[in-house]
């Protein structure tokens, strides 16, 4: 399967295919010709498939950097250990980042190539489901600080983008929940026919016979919205769904507790919640929206009172002029922005 993100100069194609792993050597030919590749990796994944993915390199001279596992590693001070890696090895602007790895890798590697010599080549390779379908694709990489996630960015688009199903199947369960909650977010805001999909199978398991499918709906809808809108002013905001909640979630756990996902879970179910209790969302939808989180395994609640969170919402890079843009449902498969403010949680009292 193919898909094309279609922005100009920055256009570029995603593949998805089992064992996509064994040929990327071949695709990776197709937009460069350098010399050099630096796979980013972390200790997870590299051992599962670093070998696989250099045999495929045979062309080329491939160096690696594996770092640790979990959000940590996507430090701002980590930063300097990547650019000290390409240094050491010479690398210049003709050649080649690959970022093999879940989101935290892709981001991480992603602004490492956005930053280093204002520019190198960058090709992702996600490994997790929640990298697959969301944040592999659409060129937000970024780093975080001690303030919060994604505070340090860059709007950065790879030269290509390899998304192989098979290797989910070494995913801890628990990491399959994380992507499931960015998966649900697709059916919520564009796509009622996904979400049927997901609520009449009912857990993981009975999708593996759709996975593919399942991962180029929700990689066809965030091409066409990041089409729309490349610097996520308008019509991208959509795909903020939940997050504006599970950002400060995460970030109140020094991200140890919940995982993105699961954080994203419980900030769909809770916005929609108090949207309804404001008559802004159809009646029904966050009941909708809690019983297909229960049947994946995720959360609805984090057990915050929400003046803990207010202040991490301030800082938020939703916040824009001290206006909060929110993404709320009409009804399931149908999102809209909410300018609101934080009063907008004046009387949510525990989240």
């Amino acid at each position: 399967m193919k898909l094309t993100v279609n922005l100009g100069e920055n256009s570029y194609p995603i593949y998805i295919e089992n064992n996509i792993l064994n040929n990327a050597g071949a695709y990776i030919s197709s937009c460069f010709s350098g010399k050099k590749i630096m796979i980013i990796s972390d200790d997870n994944v590299f051992p599962l498939y670093g070998e696989q993915l250099k045999t495929s390199l045979y062309d080329y001279e491939v160096h690696e950097l594996v770092l640790p596992h979990g959000e940590p590693t996507k430090a701002f001070g980590i930063l300097p250990t990547l650019y000290n890696a390409l240094l050491k090895q010479k690398f210049s602007r003709s050649d080649l980042i690959i970022a093999l790895g879940g989101g935290v890798i892709g981001d991480l590697a992603g602004f490492a190539a956005a930053s280093y010599l204002r520019g190198i080549r960058l090709v992702q390779i996600p490994t997790s489901l929640l990298a697959q379908v969301d944040s592999s694709v659409g060129g937000k990489v970024a780093v975080d600080l001690p303030q919060g996630k994604n505070l340090v960015g860059a709007f950065y688009h790879p030269k290509l983008v390899l998304i192989d199903p098979q290797v989910l199947h070494t995913l801890p369960s628990h990491f399959i929940m994380d992507g499931m909650g960015e998966v649900i977010k697709y059916g919520c805001i564009k796509d009622a026919a996904l979400f049927e999909t997901l609520k009449t199978r009912g857990s993981f398991n009975n999708l593996q016979d759709i996975l593919a499918d399942i991962i180029y709906r929700c990689v066809d809808i965030k091409r066409q919205v990041v089409e729309q809108d490349q610097f996520d002013t308008g019509e991208r905001m959509l795909l903020n769904f939940g997050h504006t909640l599970a950002h400060t979630i995460e970030q109140h756990f020094h991200y140890e507790r919940e995982s993105h996902g699961e954080a994203v879970g419980i900030g769909m179910y809770q916005i929609t919640k108090i949207a309804e209790e404001k008559n802004l969302c159809q009646p029904g939808t966050a009941m909708e929206i809690q019983q297909l989180l229960k049947s994946y395994g995720l959360p609805d609640a984090c057990n915050l009172p929400m003046h803990v969170l207010t202040d991490a919402i301030s800082l938020d890079k939703k916040n824009l002029n001290n206006h909060l843009n929110l993404v709320l449902l009409h009804q399931i498969g149908e999102s809209y922005v909410y300018p609101a403010d934080l009063t907008f949680f004046d009387h949510a009292d525990e989240i």
